[in-house]
């Protein structure tokens, strides 16, 4: 992992360094405001469901009036229960995670973006690049406890003959859409919509298979047995008795799929620097 990031900073510092000899200062520094969810095992389909708030800062580096680099750092939460965004699938699994992300991303604007009058003053963008993110699966318990999941190793992570326990940082792919419209010289306001592709499948502590229940309530006691098979919570509607518990070796998520996040939002960027080139901040001066 830590190679990840670094090979991330490095990628980044690449995209800046070459530019400055080319092109003089340009930048736009600000927030942004938003709405995140979740697509996984828990909702495979349903867009925005359960949403959680997010917001964040901003820097992007207006390279010309067509791309521009930007970078954000960006708080969120995102939650799924089989209950409401899954249809009530029995294994009744549910979390809630806060996401901590640092994005660098290309930005392509589909016309020329300008600050001076008379031109034009909005584009619709593109935009995909990398994304290094944290983490962290917690679940409510029957008795109001609130529990960290990745800690429990609800599939067996870490016992004997069992994979470790999954890294609570990953990497991911964003990708989306956005708009931008430049108000004066100085303010730029926009709006966007993206996906984070992540390379983790636990981003809601599911993806793959039960363990033996009976074995990890002996290594690891009642409570991380009943956290990691739920489904004896349900009651069958036919008999009136608790569903049976999985047996060992069943499905509990999809190995093959990894888990995604969305981030949809407003940003608010205020321009500082100056250009010789068609993306001015401030007018040329005239001489005499």
């Amino acid at each position: 992992m830590k190679k990840i990031i670094l090979g991330i900073w490095v990628f980044c510092v690449a995209l800046f360094v070459p530019v400055k000899t080319v092109f003089a200062q340009n930048s736009e520094i600000g927030a942004c405001v938003g709405t995140t969810f979740y697509m996984g095992e828990l909702n495979p389909t349903k867009l925005f469901a359960q949403p959680g708030l997010a917001a964040g800062l901003v820097y992007r580096y207006n390279l010309s009036p067509r791309w521009a680099l930007k970078a954000d750092f960006l708080f969120g939460k995102v939650s799924g229960s089989d209950a409401t965004t899954n249809g009530g699938y029995e294994r009744n699994l549910s979390f809630t995670s806060p996401i901590t992300e640092f994005s660098a991303v290309a930005e392509l604007n589909f016309l020329k973006l300008y600050n001076t009058v008379g031109q034009n003053h909005f584009a619709p963008y593109i935009f995909a690049g990398l994304t290094v993110f944290s983490f962290n699966p917690k679940a409510t318990y029957t008795d109001g406890t609130v529990y960290e999941l990745q800690s429990l190793g609800t599939e067996g992570q870490g016992l004997e003959g069992m994979p470790k326990k999954y890294s609570l940082t990953s990497v991911a792919i964003p990708f989306g859409i956005g708009l931008r419209v430049n108000i004066g010289r100085y303010v730029c306001i926009g709006a966007e919509w993206g996906f984070r592709y992540t390379f983790t499948d636990y981003l809601d502590d599911v993806g793959g298979r039960y363990y033996d229940n009976d074995l990890l309530r002996e290594q690891r006691g009642d409570i991380i047995a009943n956290m990691a098979d739920r489904t004896p919570e349900l009651i069958d509607p036919a008999t009136g008795t608790a569903l049976p518990r999985h047996q060992e070796g069943e499905q509990r998520g999809n190995s093959t799929t990894h888990d995604l996040y969305s981030f949809a939002g407003a940003t608010v960027t205020v321009k500082f620097g100056n250009s010789d080139h068609t993306c001015d901040l401030k007018k040329p001066r005239k001489r005499h």
